[in-house]
């Protein structure tokens, strides 16, 4: 790891880092190479900090475990790590002391050398993971060297600091992290869509929709938006870029001048085209996203918008659509048995990110359920009750959803499953089942958290896999993928 210009000016630095973990360490370790003094606080003072804590202490950091809450004497500047919240007495003290406070996202930005990589940037309630790894597909089929980052995948200091130099990085921007981003200057970045999410953390929706809007601060090429969300348009207007840097569309129908839309099938641009009033270039078909749901469709358009603002040709966008593969527990379909299709979407942790799910299937048995986190239900369930076969509820707060279906859907059978051992998911795999007609989807979408039952929503959708595949098993006829 080599020291830039930037990296320089943190020798002797006296740096605190808030909190431990995925975030936490790197920015510290990476810190300390450059010389700078660190100090690390963390809220926990359990076995895994303390075996995390001598890690760092090896490198010369001082590590206060059980005390996060009081500014280190001397510290020049707070590094954070994303979960921190804005209100912790930390951040009060270093505002109070007139000391900047960065994420590690910010902290990356400013260590790039010169001619370091552009950055093409999304975040967005849901489908960020699923667009950044589409857009670097897009882009490795270009030919150029890249890597989805930032919150997935590769650290995005290590992809600053690394020895083998980036064409350009496909970069995931949490709220958290943009939050604490304040220089950062994305070459094009994408808003994707806006739900109330994390309100607990940030305090209102419009503080929320704010620290998204950071990500198109300082754009040179192309400002990202969701024709369908007017929020992320206005947010467009709202920000600060630099001259001659455009306003670019998506859409799932077709597109108007300055966007990227679909047309008899097939993902189209009407932007990035000499004339775009009268021109229209082929992408894609939609049969080349996978699965081709229409919330998927629309995060293919996004990421093949910044890959155009980046001058991809149409080719590429077409052949890095085709090679990508969605992750596990994204609207993945598990099997076909007797004839009814179980598809695992996990990841579907809030009402909007359900919501798109319920859309791509009809007749639908729901799955659903888990800890609510505050969220209502009346609106999802309305616009879904149309769709739904039956439902089978599990989790804490099943009695939220099961309440919104008695208001909205009245003649929809519900099962209320009252267990939280091993074997429920299982039993609400074989109720969901026994309530499915051939040409239905059974469709864990659970619109909730995990943690009241699993470790986390991988943990879910594995259980759920497995249910389906012992269903499989047992009957002959079945088709598994």
């Amino acid at each position: 790891m080599t020291r830039g210009p930037v990296g320089e000016e943190f020798a002797g630095k006296r740096v605190t880092v808030a909190g431990l973990g995925v975030s936490g360490i790197p920015a510290a370790r990476v810190l300390r190479s450059l010389g700078a003094e660190v100090t690390v606080v963390n809220d926990g003072d359990d076995e895994r900090a303390r075996r995390q804590a001598a890690e760092l202490e090896e490198l010369g950091a001082t590590v206060r475990l059980g005390d996060g809450a009081t500014l280190p004497e001397g510290t020049e500047l707070v590094v954070t790590t994303p979960g921190w919240r804005p209100d912790k007495p930390l951040f009060a003290a270093a505002a109070a002391a007139g000391v900047p406070v960065w994420g590690d996202v910010e902290l990356a930005w400013r260590l790039r050398g010169p001619g370091a990589a552009p950055w093409l940037a999304v975040t967005g309630t849901n489908g960020k993971t699923t667009t950044v790894r589409m857009l670097a597909s897009v882009l490795e089929a270009a030919g150029l060297r890249t890597a989805a980052v930032g919150n997935i995948g590769v650290s995005l200091l290590d992809a600053v600091l690394g020895g083998e130099p980036y064409d350009v990085l496909a970069v995931e921007l949490s709220s958290y992290q943009l939050h604490w981003s304040s220089s950062v200057r994305p070459h094009s970045a994408a808003v994707l869509n806006l739900a109330p999410d994390h309100l607990d953390w940030h305090g209102s929706m419009e503080a929320y929709a704010a620290d998204k809007g950071r990500i198109y601060e300082g754009n040179r090429v192309a400002c990202v938006y969701n024709t369908a969300d007017p929020l992320t348009e206005e947010l467009v207007r709202r920000a600060d870029v630099v001259e001659g840097c455009r306003a670019i569309g998506f859409t799932l129908g077709a597109p108007a001048p300055s966007q990227l839309g679909v047309v008899d099938g097939v993902l189209v641009d009407r932007a990035f085209v000499p004339d775009r009033r009268r021109q229209a270039q082929e992408l894609a078909e939609v049969a080349d996203v996978d699965p081709p749901a229409p919330h998927n469709i629309a995060n293919a358009l996004a990421a093949a918008a910044l890959a155009r603002a980046f001058g991809v040709e149409p080719g590429a966008v077409r052949d890095g659509l085709r090679a990508f593969r969605p992750d596990p527990h994204r609207i993945e379909h598990v099997a076909d048995v007797g004839g009814v299709a179980y598809v695992d979407d996990s990841k579907a942790t809030n009402t909007h990110a359900a919501e798109a799910s319920l859309k791509a299937y009809d007749p639908v048995v729901w799955i659903a359920g888990g800890l609510a986190k505050g969220a209502v239900f009346d609106e999802l369930v309305a616009g879904a009750a149309k769709r739904l076969r039956a439902a089978v509820l599990i989790g804490a707060d099943r009695r939220l959803v099961r309440e919104a279906l008695a208001r909205h859907a009245p003649d929809v059978p519900v099962v209320d499953l009252d267990r939280t051992d091993t074997g429920a998911m299982a039993a609400a795999v074989g109720e969901a089942a026994r309530l499915a007609r051939p040409g239905d989807t059974v469709l864990l979408a659970p619109a909730c958290a995990s943690m009241d039952m699993f470790t986390d929503y991988h943990a879910r959708g594995e259980a759920f896999a497995a249910a389906v595949r012992d269903l499989a098993a047992d009957r002959p006829a079945a088709r598994e993928r």
